[in-house]
């Protein structure tokens, strides 16, 4: 079975407390963006193995969410042994929800595949187990994300006809890192009504993401890339979770940012 797990972009992050387990309280809006991965499996004559390609991914394999998402469900179903395959084209360690998305996918795949019949609530609470922003993906649809990222609810926004520049520059940065320089607070705005009610134009003013200020100041290049953003004439930019990923949300087809379109993961898009 071959499936194509799409990425996210984050429109918003409010980090509104910190709690008392070591976690972060957050708001976002997660929206999905037609950039996709490849993952495909067929049943193994011996035991499940698992292989990649495209952008290199972390140790072995052996700890990779699409191989821990098996092996939950096979926990409770009978499944068969798989070869599994995974292309990499969404950028690791980006704030796109990459590795999250193929989990999701695999979990919804192998329930379809092998005729488990779970519905959306228990893939949910399987996702929740893998990681913050999987359940998400299990449905793919605009969601406010609350608490530690997993209480959703649907985002009534729809960006179909706007156009999308993403802009990778490589760099990693830690969650953990992000949230050391961040000071949790009540947000000024209510993301809901931002996003529901208010004029895209009015984005730039209003729609923040709270981990820009510090992780800027550490990466200037970050700040650089979304000034260019609207000086390439965005009528949004930010950078998505905790990056280093950023992008612009345009009204017509963008201009091709030389500067970065040569030296960085560059892609555009239509939403």
């Amino acid at each position: 079975m071959l499936i194509f797990p799409n990425a996210k972009i984050n429109l918003g992050l409010q980090i509104t407390e910190k709690l008392s387990n070591g976690y972060h309280a957050i708001n976002s809006c997660l929206y999905p963006i037609p950039l996709n991965d490849a993952l495909e499996f067929v049943p193994a004559k011996k035991k499940t193995a698992f292989n990649s390609s495209g952008s290199s991914i972390p140790s072995d394999g052996k700890d990779n969410l699409v191989l821990r998402a098996y092996k939950l469900l096979k926990k409770d179903f009978q499944l068969p042994e798989l070869n599994i395959h995974l292309h990499k084209n969404i950028p690791i360690g980006a704030g796109l929800g990459g590795g999250s998305s193929d989990a999701a996918f695999m979990l919804k795949a192998l329930s379809d595949y092998y005729q488990l019949f779970l519905d959306d609530s228990f893939l949910e609470s399987y996702a929740a187990q893998l990681g913050s922003d999987c359940p998400f993906f299990i449905q793919n649809k605009p969601a406010l994300a609350s608490g530690t990222g997993t209480e959703l609810e649907p985002c009534n926004i729809n960006l179909s006809g706007y156009h999308l520049v993403l802009i990778h520059p490589g760099l990693h940065i830690s969650t953990k890192e992000a949230y050391a320089g961040t000071n949790p607070k009540e947000p000024e705005h209510q993301l809901k009504e931002i996003l529901e009610k208010a004029d895209i134009s009015t984005w730039r003013e209003t729609l923040v993401n709270d981990f820009e200020e510090s992780i800027f100041k550490k990466q200037p290049i970050l700040a650089e890339i979304k000034a260019e953003l609207y000086n390439h004439g965005a009528i949004y930019a930010a950078m998505s979770g905790s990056g280093s990923s950023l992008f612009g949300i345009y009204k017509e087809q963008p201009p091709i940012i030389n500067a970065f379109s040569e030296k960085f993961f560059y892609r555009t898009m239509s939403l």
